[in-house]
């Protein structure tokens, strides 16, 4: 552009720069509304997946849904390209998957399975990092229940420690991650092992000194003494600046059991961290401990599953429902037509079965609920009866008060797919 060119461009003044405020408008920062990205379904075979769980160094678990039985389950995803960096990686994924299929057992994680959190979580959400000792007692038992199916199969864990014991929603401790884990030969004499990749601070005397061959069985009941005094005490019996100064002390044996802990659960602990390995105790030995045995009343409060880390939800409540909600076409408006459709049944949250309600059962828009048999809470059209404009109207206002209000919806969509799935 040339100098006589500038001198004929138009300048805006400064009132045609305020009038601009018309179409360029500034607000607060306080006044942006942020709008999260709507969460899109994702169908694999059956199973719509949900939110991420946790991360680990093969993969990543999301939350899933079986949408034929509608259980709620956990998926774990794996990258090649991970596993191929990781020593034996590869190898160790499908051995846990060949393990994991023949294994049935309460406390053991199943091929597919649904935990809530984990035992590492839970200490690590409480200040104390320990477990009451009652509650200490009712995983330790769940534990050795475990830990004994595992060695009936012929299967050596090698790896237990509480980042390894999942819980779910009622209490049951699950023994999980087997990767690392070793089949004994069907007609071997006896449980010897040659290879160790478990964590260094859970790791027994034997190994630490680099022994060639070791008993499995004990390196697991090593590792479940470890686990112990750590949940009862927050601390651990061996530790370091590093993983050569932990072996070391390790390897030395010598450690301390807190004066707290009390004389039958310390002498529990020195029998199961007994350095010499033929003199360390059976989980039949284990069984018989007094302290197994015995009745540990709750002195202070459990500690509780903790809110989940991402939304804060105290219920850990299924994050598959938005999902759901979008797979279906969910929208607010649903909930006036769930109410205003002629012809519709709602259920209770009892989970029944659509039937035929008889006359006697409905009376004045209300039927009967008792818990020997499950009726329908109110039915809409001609053959099961209506209901009066009052009643619509004080359900109408009830509902619109009611913060669960969306939950109710989209727990009826779940019961009408299923519906629709049994018939």
């Amino acid at each position: 552009m040339s100098l006589g060119e500038l001198h004929h461009l138009d300048y805006l003044t400064e009132s045609e720069l305020m009038e601009m405020d018309t179409f360029i408008h500034r607000i607060d920062s306080t006044e942006v509304i942020y709008q999260p990205r709507r969460k899109r379904a994702k169908l694999i075979g059956k199973y719509l997946m949900g939110d991420l769980l946790g991360e680990g160094s093969y993969g990543k678990v999301k939350e899933m849904l079986d949408s034929e039985t509608l259980c709620r389950r956990a998926v774990k995803i794996l990258k090649k390209k991970k596993l191929r960096r990781i020593p034996n990686g590869e190898a160790n994924v499908k051995k846990e998957i060949q393990l994991l299929r023949r294994l049935q057992h309460k406390n053991v994680i199943q091929l597919v399975d649904y935990c809530v959190c984990g035992m590492q979580e839970m200490l690590d959400s409480v200040p104390e990092k320990r477990f009451p000792v009652f509650q200490s007692h009712g995983y330790f038992c769940q534990l050795l229940d475990g830990l004994e199916y595992l060695h009936s199969q012929g299967i050596v864990h090698k790896d237990i420690k509480p980042g390894n014991l999942l819980l779910t929603t009622d209490g049951a401790l699950k023994i999980s991650d087997l990767g690392v884990a070793e089949a004994l030969h069907p007609f071997a004499e006896d449980d010897t092992c040659r290879t160790s990749q478990g964590s260094p601070a859970f790791q027994p005397p034997e190994i630490a000194n680099g022994l060639d061959t070791f008993s499995g069985f004990k390196v697991d009941i090593w590792s479940a003494g470890v686990t112990l005094y750590n949940i009862t005490t927050s601390l651990y019996p061996f530790e370091g600046d590093n993983i050569y100064k932990l072996f070391e002390n390790i390897g030395k044996g010598d450690y301390t059991v807190p004066e707290e802990c009390g004389p039958l659960l310390s002498d529990l602990l020195q029998g199961m961290l007994e350095y010499d390995p033929a003199k360390r105790f059976s989980i039949q030995h284990i069984r018989q401990h007094n302290w197994v045995r015995k009745k540990h009343p709750p002195t202070e409060p459990p500690v509780p599953i903790p809110a989940n880390a991402e939304s804060r939800d105290p219920w850990r409540s299924m994050t598959v429902v938005p999902y759901l909600e979008d797979l279906h076409g969910y929208t607010e408006e649903d909930d006036d037509e769930l109410y205003d459709q002629e012809d519709e049944i709602i259920y209770t949250q009892d989970f029944t079965v659509p039937g035929q309600v008889e006359e006697e059962d409905v009376y004045e828009g209300h039927a009967d609920h008792s818990p020997a048999l499950a009726k329908p809470a109110c039915v809409n059209g001609t053959e099961g009866g209506s209901l009066n404009s009052k009643a619509k109207a004080e359900r109408r206002s009830s509902s619109s008060s009611n913060p669960s209000r969306k939950g109710v919806s989209t727990a009826s969509k779940i019961r009408k797919l299923s519906t629709c799935k049994q018939q």
